[in-house]
Formats: structure tokens, C-alpha cells, sequence
């Protein structure tokens, strides 16, 4: 017993020094590829024109720096393994004309979100899981190398002056970037990826983020030009919902979409778009949402869209729904239904208007008539929470109806939210409206599913 103990102990010890002996190696292998990239594309830079090579397609490119790099080691008597040598070449392209180690991260699909909390941490999102990398960039000057590399092609600056940026990549990802003193562990880098397909209403319900009921019902609402407010926190899947269901606007409408970054890919040929924009290092130039949308009054709008309201042109999006744009549709930051009603209310009051919370109320029940609360859920999951109509009640209260609600039942032990979708019972308000505009819904799907019945 004695000899098999002392036989386990030396075979972990020799594991553990195999591990130690590898782990070295690979140490020193990355710095002599780190130490190789940096010094060949040094050579580049002085001996090439690097705005030539930056407008030459991924391949051309690759066989250009193959051929280069070649050359340079042939020169300088190095040699190098295949697999050294492709390490070589694409560390000189993600550093020159790439995102440097982000590239690999950029180029898997199933990641949704990156995020870099310094040179030497770097998280990405998969399936609403976090998972930490073993990617690091080389130090602060080589993260903001890539950080400027993302803003400048876009107008956009990041510096002490100002701090903060919000910018997107060539393929509609967006990017927030801080930088210090504004942060404390080195510049900070969040990533939201931009699918190659925009996610459609269909695949939103084979996720099980709704059910075909709740999508044919809100289908119908967009249909029948009826006003829709999507609520709900950061990361919850509000710009996605919003694309999937301004699909559905025929496509003979002339639709106009405002944000502050583009987004948006409406599949549909008579679509306006309009970005705003940040001041310049003057302080002048900005272009704000709100003007945006007072200037989109103008411009002969069936529909209006706005990515997100953030503050005074809340105002301005609720008048226009008021005033005969019907159908229009935007995102609020909410955790409720009652809660996007509140902060659409302090949002009026920031547009420096003096009235009464009660007739603030009354006008923003006015001109919205379903929020659609949306949410991501502890276990990563996305959920379309509840689907809520607008009352105004005799007395001037507000009342939030329910026609459809997700319902939590359990979470599982490894850590899964259970619950089911169903109807309230509720028949909406509207639903005479919808026959009127031609869009068949049967009654059926507002009545309640028992629990148990429908486990998502």
C-alpha cells in the first residue's frame, strides 16, 4: 500500500513537472513570435507602403506578408517552424491592419459580446455564459493601438479630453470604449457582435425566448400600425426584438430610423437612416437624437423608429406617435412595464416642459399602446417577461394590462430558470382594431396555458 502511494506520488510529480516544462516552453516559443512580429513589422514599416497593403483584400494581403516575411528571414538567417511562421504573419496583420488578438473573438460567430477590462483580461459572452480568456494584448499602448483603430475611420476620437467613446466595427458591431484616468485598471473595451443574419421573430421563438401565440400577436399589433414601447435592462435583447418586428411594417411604408449608433437592418427598400453624433474636440458639431427626430417630422414618415430614447427627445417620439405617425416603435431602459412608464415620465420633464405628472401621464398613455417587457434571466436565457396594454382608467390612473406574461416556476440545480409562457384571459382593448386592419386573430390565444402544461 505503501509503495503504490509513493509510485501515485511521483507519477503526479513527474505530470506536474511535464505541465511546468510545457507551460515554459510555450512562454518562451510566444515571446520569440511576440518578439519576431514586432520586429519584422517594424521592417514593414519603414520599407512598404502600409496604406497600400491596409486596401488589399485578407488574401492578397496574406500572400503580400508571406512573400515579405520570407524575405526578411532569408536576410536575416532565421529559422522558423510552418507554425511559427503563420504566428509570425498573423500577429503583423491583426497588429497592422486587424484588432490584433481580438481578431480570433471577432471571427467566431457564437460569441455575442467581448469584453476587455484592461491589456491583460479579456471575457467573452457565449450563450449568455461568461467565459474568461488566456488572451492578452502586449501592454496599454498596444490596446489603445486597437482602440483607435476601431474610432478614427469613423470621425470619432477617444483621449484625455474625452474618455469615453461609442464607435462600431466595419460589420455593425458596437463598441463602447474608457479609457484612464477614467479607468482605473487600464482602457476598458465592450464589444457587442453584429450577426452576419439579423435574428428574425422566428428564431427568436425556436430559442423559446416567446411563443407563436405572443409572436402572432405582436405581428398583429405592428400590422395594425398600434404604437409598441420594448423595455428592458442592458443586454436583454431590445435592438434584436426591435429589428425582428419592424420586419413586419409592409414594405411599402417609408420608415425612418434614428440612432445613436446604427444598427438596425430593415430588409426593406424604402428605409431612411440617421445617426447621430458626438461634439467635436471644439464642442461643437453635435447632432442629437432629439433633433433627429423633430427633423424626421419633416420628412414624410409613415413609421418612425428610434433605437433607444434616453432622455429629452422622448418627448418628441411620444408627439409624433400622437400626431398621426402611428405605428412607430423604440426602446427604453427598464426592469418593468410601470418602470418604463416612469422613466418615459422623467424623460418628458428633462424636455423642459412644466407640467403636472399626471397630464404627463395622460399624454404618454396617449401615444403608447402596448410595452413589451423583455429580460435576460439568471441563467443567460432571454425572455420576452410580459406584453402589457396602455389603459387610462375613469379615475386618470394608468393601468398596465398583461395580455401575456412568462411565468418563473423553479430554478433547476445546475442553475436553469423553469417557467412557462401564457395569455392572462385578458382580451386586449384592441382587438377590434385588429380585425378592422384585416389581421385575423383567433381568440384562442388569450386564454390561459395551466401550468405545467408548457415548460420552457
Amino acid at each position: 500500500m505503501a509503495i503504490f502511494s509513493q509510485n501515485k506520488r511521483l507519477t503526479k510529480h513527474i505530470k506536474r513537472k511535464n505541465e511546468q516544462e510545457t507551460a515554459k516552453k510555450k512562454s518562451v516559443d510566444n515571446n520569440r513570435v511576440n518578439e519576431l512580429a514586432q520586429h519584422f513589422k517594424a521592417r514593414l514599416l519603414r520599407e512598404t507602403d502600409l496604406e497600400k497593403l491596409t486596401r488589399m483584400s485578407s488574401s492578397e494581403l496574406r500572400i503580400t506578408l508571406d512573400r515579405l516575411v520570407s524575405r526578411y528571414l532569408a536576410d536575416e538567417q532565421v529559422v522558423l517552424t510552418n507554425e511559427e511562421r503563420n504566428r509570425v504573419i498573423n500577429r503583423i496583420i491583426n497588429e497592422s491592419v486587424g484588432y490584433g488578438p481580438l481578431e480570433a473573438l471577432l471571427n467566431d460567430d457564437e460569441i455575442t459580446e467581448i469584453m476587455v477590462n484592461g491589456p491583460y483580461e479579456v471575457f467573452y459572452e457565449k450563450n449568455g455564459k461568461l467565459h474568461k480568456t488566456d488572451i492578452q494584448f502586449r501592454d496599454e499602448e498596444a490596446l489603445r493601438h486597437v482602440i483607435d483603430r476601431i474610432v478614427a475611420p469613423i470621425g470619432r476620437r477617444i483621449d484625455v479630453s474625452s474618455p469615453m467613446v461609442d464607435a462600431r466595427l466595419p460589420d455593425g458591431s458596437r463598441v463602447n470604449a474608457v479609457i484612464p484616468p477614467i479607468s482605473l485598471k487600464g482602457s476598458v473595451v465592450s464589444i457587442r457582435k453584429f450577426r452576419k443574419e439579423p435574428i428574425r421573430l422566428n428564431d427568436l421563438i425556436s430559442f423559446g425566448s416567446l411563443t407563436e401565440e405572443m409572436g402572432q400577436f405582436l405581428t398583429s399589433l405592428v400590422h395594425a400600425r398600434l404604437n409598441i414601447i420594448i423595455s428592458g435592462g442592458t443586454g436583454s435583447g431590445k435592438t434584436t426584438l426591435l429589428n425582428a418586428l419592424a420586419c413586419f411594417i409592409p414594405p411599402d411604408e417609408r420608415i425612418i430610423t434614428i440612432e445613436d449608433m446604427a444598427e438596425l437592418r430593415i430588409p426593406h427598400n424604402h428605409v431612411v437612416g440617421m445617426e447621430g453624433r458626438p461634439a467635436n474636440v471644439e464642442g461643437k458639431g453635435e447632432v442629437s437624437i432629439r433633433q433627429l427626430v423633430r427633423n424626421a417630422l419633416r420628412m414624410r414618415p409613415d413609421r418612425i423608429i428610434v433605437g433607444e430614447v434616453r432622455g429629452a427627445e422622448a418627448f418628441d417620439m411620444l408627439q409624433a406617435m400622437n400626431t398621426g405617425h402611428e405605428g412607430s416603435i423604440t426602446t427604453v431602459h427598464a426592469n418593468s412595464p410601470s418602470d418604463a412608464m416612469s422613466r418615459l415620465e422623467g424623460m418628458v420633464m428633462m424636455s423642459g416642459l412644466d407640467l403636472p405628472s399626471e397630464v404627463i401621464r395622460q399624454y404618454i398613455v396617449g401615444a403608447v399602446d402596448y410595452i413589451v417587457q423583455i429580460g435576460r434571466l439568471p441563467d443567460g436565457k432571454r425572455k420576452m417577461l410580459a406584453i402589457s396594454e396602455m389603459e387610462q382608467k375613469e379615475d386618470g390612473m394608468v393601468r398596465m394590462n398583461d395580455i401575456f406574461r412568462f411565468v418563473q416556476t423553479n430554478i433547476s440545480p445546475d442553475g436553469k430558470v423553469e417557467g412557462y409562457f401564457s395569455a392572462t384571459g385578458t382580451i386586449p382593448r384592441c382587438y377590434e382594431r385588429l380585425k378592422a386592419y384585416g389581421v385575423s386573430v383567433n381568440k384562442d390565444i388569450f386564454r390561459p396555458v395551466s401550468p405545467g402544461r408548457e415548460h420552457l
